[in-house]
């Protein structure tokens, strides 16, 4: 069993909140296609990470969403990242994949 995780950004770049369609339409593709997701969105996360081109610390609050597959379609997974990244206007959303097991 894997689970894939996708940490989606809840503001653009210029502090606005992005439209709630937007994230009802990742969970209707992925519960479509994979039969269920979990959305963490109550409490979203805090990313950091160093902007080299301006040399400061870059934030982003973002929700986590995850799903669990049998089998990992990489090329799959490759293209869906592409397509999050051109909606919410991001230079890279951040997938990954971490072998789980059900207990």
């Amino acid at each position: 069993m894997q689970l894939i995780q996708i940490f989606i950004p809840i503001f653009d770049n210029e502090g606005q909140r992005f439209s709630q369609s937007n994230f009802d339409g990742i969970r209707r593709q992925l519960v479509e296609r994979f039969g269920g997701m979990t959305a963490f969105v109550q409490s979203p996360a805090l990313g950091l990470w160093k902007d080299t081109q301006r040399g400061e610390t870059a934030r982003d609050d973002v929700i986590l969403i995850e799903v669990m597959v049998d089998a990992v379609d990489r090329e799959w997974w490759s293209a869906y990242r592409t397509e999050l990244e051109q909606i919410f206007r991001q230079d890279e959303i951040l997938v990954r994949v971490i072998a789980c097991e059900r207990v």
